[in-house]
């Protein structure tokens, strides 16, 4: 289908960085546009008049009957497809998707696609890694750093792209060489509504794929079709013929596909099982992609991974501090426990809390339990938090984000891990995770810093 009638109305919903990114797209095309964002002052306005001087942009609740007059229309992914403010235009017909389609209709690159609840960054990033060791011209992004339409190039040799379950839910056939499903938990149920929606955006990543790669220890990421179709699965154990997983060999623990060694496990810079997760989803990927082998390995071994997620800060009197301020759902904290607990000597003291998304922390409780975890809360989601625990997890509330390190630090000795995994957003107490955890990194580094000047 040609989304892109040039007798149409079109019109772009949301000034994020997506509709930004659509207004470079019908700019580059020629085509006519108007832009409407509900919201009287967006952020950076100011920058976006000076980008965009001659495109017709529409501010406030007051112009809302633009949609009502549009014949296609361009959503911002922070905009759900059943918001009341898309009723009429859906009741008559008029086309409403977003920038996934778009970029789906003009790449001619092989696509790579990724998602999942937790990992999608991570995993993303280190396959774009694989690309460049392979002398591969990749466009990385997504749903991470640049939109799809702006990594639209004919020197393109492949693009490599983290899809949310925003994205995913208005795409209609993206059609990617491989795609990839890493994990599904719970998560922005404050949006889906129910598991079973969340479950159906997130396996719209398969649709139309040549390879699929799935983690078998995580049935809802499984395929629901899988016709004419290569599928290979990855996970901690030993795998089948094909697939991915971890055998020892001669004692040492080893990334397989069947039972053909693909490098060892102690090359991994990135300590956890969920690292090792990560790399096998990797590889899989790049390897249905057509990577050398060499190139990935080389890309895993010089892999350092990303800012906020289980980012190693610093280490006070035996104790590791680790920020992980990324984990914005259950799921992901869960991971970070479970990838941390191995080989963490002590006890772990989890600081989390914030925006609850709508989320259940039941399963984050259960997993807390047979680590014998103490838990310092913070934020909106700390009272719910706390009153799902029993008496075998000592709590400690606390009003800011320093105060919930120096609690930490008191309570926590040589051999401990404390651990920023918040299971929440972060919109409660600041900008974003990255801000989040740019403060715990600070407030750890006054800590390094007085320990040091108490030792001299």
């Amino acid at each position: 289908m040609n989304l892109i009638q040039t007798d149409k109305r079109r019109l772009i919903v949301g000034l994020g960085v997506t509709g930004k990114s659509c207004i470079r797209y019908f700019l580059r095309m020629g085509l006519s546009f108007s832009v409407l964002d509900t919201r009287e002052n967006p952020p950076e306005m100011q920058a976006v008049a000076q980008e965009f001087p001659q495109v017709d942009i529409h501010l406030g609740k007051s112009h809302t009957a633009l949609v009502d007059e549009a014949d296609e229309i361009y959503l911002s992914p922070g905009i759900a497809i059943d918001d009341p403010l898309l009723t009429e235009a859906v009741s008559r017909g008029a086309l409403v998707t977003g920038d996934i389609d778009l970029f789906a209709q003009q790449a001619t690159a092989p696509v790579i696609a990724i998602s999942g609840s937790n990992a999608k960054s991570t995993v993303t990033t280190l396959v774009g890694e694989m690309a460049k060791c392979a002398n591969i011209t990749a466009g990385v992004g997504g749903n991470l750093g640049e939109p799809a339409l702006d990594l639209l190039s004919s020197d393109c040799e492949a693009y490599v792209l983290e899809l949310s379950s925003f994205q995913l839910e208005r795409c209609a056939d993206l059609k990617p060489q491989v795609a990839c499903l890493l994990n599904i938990s719970a998560d922005h149920m404050d949006r889906h509504q129910t598991m079973m929606t969340y479950h159906q955006a997130k396996q719209r990543v398969y649709r139309g794929a040549k390879h699929i790669i799935f983690n078998r220890h995580d049935s809802l990421t499984a395929p629901l079709k899988t016709v004419d179709v290569s599928v290979k699965s990855f996970g901690l154990d030993a795998p089948d013929l094909g697939h991915y997983g971890v055998r020892e060999i001669e004692g040492q623990r080893y990334l397989v596909k069947g039972f053909e060694p693909l490098m060892a496990v102690s090359d991994i810079p990135l300590v956890g099982d969920h690292h090792i997760l990560n790399t096998l989803a990797a590889l899989a990927i790049g390897e249905a992609a057509g990577f050398a082998l060499p190139a990935m390995q080389m890309a895993v071994k010089q892999f350092k991974g990303l800012p906020h997620r289980c980012e190693f800060v610093a280490d006070i009197d035996g104790v590791d501090y680790i920020n992980d301020s990324k984990a914005t759902n259950v799921g992901a904290t869960v991971a970070a426990l479970k990838g941390l607990s191995g080989s963490t000597a002590g006890h772990i003291v989890l600081i989390a809390g914030g925006q609850t998304k709508g989320a259940d922390f039941s399963a984050l409780i259960s997993a807390l339990k047979p680590l014998q975890c103490k838990l310092v809360l913070l934020g909106e989601g700390a009272a719910q938090i706390e009153s799902l625990v029993t008496g075998q997890i000592e709590v400690f509330r606390v009003d800011s984000l320093e105060q919930a390190v120096s609690v930490a630090q008191a309570n926590s000795q040589s051999g401990d891990r404390v651990l920023l995994s918040p299971a929440c957003a972060s919109f409660d107490m600041f900008d974003g995770f990255e801000q989040r955890g740019d403060i715990f990194k600070t407030a750890v580094n006054h800590l390094l810093l007085s320990d040091q000047g108490v030792k001299h």
